[in-house]
């Protein structure tokens, strides 16, 4: 009686284990990468100067959410479509904008959740974009944000930037942050 009652019930647990299960994965295909044409991995390494220009009669950054807290910065949210430099000068050549929003998310430290796309408008990056998604603690001399991902050049593209501020002026909230991001993408 006992093994026909085990049995029983192995067999009845696969009965509804097999029903439960979907064989439906129609919606999912296992891929080999060079259907997508997509050729060797590499790194490549991008040195940029992030323009914040928050005060003045042309700024490229702007709250749409003012702060609820005036030491840490707390609620404050704004969007921004800053220039991409090879240099720290705002007049040196512009490579790419970087569009997005930055929000005050920490109550105990000024601390920045980042989400912006690098969108390159120079060189053989023309038309493709690095997406970059993760805090940045704006006081910390160097910041590391990760890069989730991209598009054109840069489908299936993952790394790190690295963030200091190489200038910031306390009355006008403008600033100029040096960004090297590592960013690993198919060629």
């Amino acid at each position: 009686m006992g093994s026909k009652f085990f049995f029983t019930c192995c067999l009845l647990w696969c009965l509804i284990s097999s029903a439960m299960a979907s064989d439906d994965d129609s919606f999912a295909t296992r891929l080999n990468p060079k259907v997508l044409k997509l050729k060797k991995e590499k790194l490549t390494r991008f040195h940029l100067y992030w323009h914040d220009v928050v005060g003045g009669s042309n700024p490229t950054s702007v709250p749409v959410l003012p702060r609820l807290n005036n030491v840490t910065l707390f609620g404050l949210i704004n969007m921004f479509d800053n220039p991409l430099t090879v240099g720290p000068d705002p007049k040196s050549r512009l490579v790419g904008r970087s569009q997005g929003l930055y929000a005050s998310t920490a109550q105990h430290e000024i601390g920045l959740l980042m989400a912006m796309n690098f969108a390159f408008t120079y060189g053989k990056y023309k038309g493709s974009s690095i997406t970059i998604l993760g805090r940045n603690p704006i006081l910390n001399q160097v910041r590391e944000m990760p890069v989730v991902g991209g598009t054109g050049r840069f489908r299936f593209a993952k790394g790190h930037a690295l963030a200091k501020t190489q200038y910031f002026n306390a009355t006008t909230l403008d600033a100029v942050v040096e960004y090297d991001i590592y960013v690993l993408h198919y060629y």
